[in-house]
């Protein structure tokens, strides 16, 4: 079930009404009916799959118990391991096994030999590496004594499955979302209205900004070896907005659902193509996932605090990792790669925290610095994302050689104006709004209300001129 489809249209006030009128008076029936609404919810992709789910989190709820209880620190080890290798043993298996087995064969056929690999014929389990995620974070704060695991299996079952989030993120923290699962929840207007009011940025971005530049992406990058440099720019520039607005609106979207259910996720994107440097993108980009592999990952191996060696390798290793988990594939791996390289500079300078603010900051405009900086680290992030979007490495090299040629300078073959128009609109106003949460937060709040409104029916008339066929989101692959 897509969030820009009619069946969630449809799904969404039907479950804000029994939340709300039938289940108001006891947080308890609200939480069962969001653990309903959130299995049909998944369901409604693959029932085959729920299997996984429901034993992810199975698993969890009951060695996070074991944790707790145990008397011995070997016994505390063992659960803790245990719940860390079969979940990893899943994800891996979905996710990465054909990628090795290929890369295996491969390795074998350039040293002269053949063999026949076996390959998994089955799609990848949608949300599986967010639910995933979910969990070890839970096992892993327990094991630590972060937290006290939680014995109510609805409660703990909602955390991980809460459907807003469920297929894409954000990848929630069990210190953040559990307490507001396990409180009275009452219905409050003003959160509701900026709820709505989320969802219509997050569907404008992603079916007239990300749908749209996808339509122009696919056809440079699906013949790129047939496109001038110059078009091929253009092709990387219109999967640069495609996937920021893709994920960000899928983000805003569920963000904004959680309200209307009186419930605040973790942010995850914070206006980072207006970033003065990598370091600041990666705050900015996914943070959820980016703080993920910090809090679980960086800090563990040393983090920076040990010597110039220790950063570099832990930085490495994250980037590395972080790459990894979008996809079994060597081009994100390179992306990965790419990222870190970019960022070790600023690493090894000690400047990887100069940038910690919004940028121009109680200014309408940038100064000629921040433009240049904020254009350094933009058209960094368009050539790295090439190796995301191409099909594999030797696709990623030849669309970039294609590029370097004298028609870079010539004028494209594909020039969508009525997208350039649209992309200018929609520029505009996250540059107007970037010191909010989402760019609509507090935007024309200065207004009349009838100017306000006429915005908001302003970006519904869009919706459905530009509403064609239901498109997935990128991040749903992951």
């Amino acid at each position: 079930m897509l969030f820009n489809s009619i069946n969630f249209a449809l799904f969404l006030p039907i479950v804000f009404f029994l939340y709300w009128f039938a289940a108001n008076k006891n947080y308890k029936h609200q939480n069962i009916l969001l653990l309903v609404a959130s299995y049909f919810f998944y369901a409604c992709w693959d029932y085959r799959f729920m299997f996984l789910l429901i034993f992810s989190t199975v698993l969890d709820y009951f060695t996070g118990l074991k944790m707790f209880d145990a008397k011995t620190t070997s016994g505390k080890k063992f659960w803790f391991w245990l719940s860390i290798g079969v979940n990893l043993g899943f994800l891996g298996f979905f996710k990465y096994y054909n990628f090795f087995a290929e890369s295996f064969a491969d390795a074998l056929s350039n040293l002269g030999l053949h063999v026949d690999v076996w390959m998994l014929n089955v799609i990848l389990p949608v949300g599986i590496s967010f639910y995933t995620f979910h969990g070890l974070s839970y096992v892993i704060d327990i094991y630590y004594n972060r937290i006290k695991p939680e014995r109510d299996f609805v409660d703990y079952a909602v955390f991980v499955s809460f459907f807003p989030l469920l297929v894409a993120g954000p990848i929630e923290r069990a210190t953040h979302l559990l307490p507001q699962i396990q409180r009275e929840r009452k219905f409050n207007y003003t959160q509701a209205v900026d709820g709505l009011r989320q969802i219509l940025w997050g569907l404008f971005k992603k079916i007239v900004i990300a749908d749209n530049c996808a339509e122009f992406a696919n056809i440079i990058f699906n013949d790129s070896a047939h496109q001038s440099g110059s078009t091929l720019v253009l092709g990387a520039l219109f999967f640069t907005f495609q996937i920021y607005c893709d994920f960000s609106g899928y983000s805003d979207i569920a963000l904004g659902t959680a309200r209307l259910f009186g419930v605040e996720l973790l942010r995850n994107f914070s206006f980072p193509y207006f970033s003065r440097d990598i370091a600041e993108f990666w705050r900015r980009w996914h943070i959820s996932l980016s703080t993920w592999f910090r809090d679980y990952l960086y800090i563990p191996l040393g983090g920076s605090k040990g010597g110039t060696w220790m950063k570099v390798r832990n930085t490495f290793i994250i980037f590395l990792v972080s790459g990894f988990w979008h996809g079994a594939n060597w081009t994100f791996i390179a992306w990965g790669l790419l990222n870190a390289l970019y960022f070790l500079p600023l690493l090894l300078a000690n400047k990887n925290r100069n940038n910690i603010g919004t940028v121009a900051e109680g200014r309408i405009l940038p100064n000629p610095q921040e433009v240049m900086s904020m254009g350094i680290t933009f058209t960094l992030t368009v050539f790295a994302w090439i190796f995301f979007r191409a099909n594999d490495m030797t696709h990623a090299i030849s669309y970039i050689k294609g590029i370097f040629t004298k028609s870079l300078f010539s004028v494209p073959t594909i020039l969508p104006m009525s997208l350039f128009a649209l992309l200018t609109f929609f520029i505009i106003i996250e540059w107007l709004g970037r010191e909010h949460q989402y760019a609509l937060q507090k935007f024309g709040f200065k207004w009349p209300k009838l100017a306000r409104l006429s915005f908001y029916y302003l970006l519904i008339v869009l919706l459905f001129v530009f509403m064609g066929k239901e498109q997935e989101f990128i991040y749903f692959q992951f």
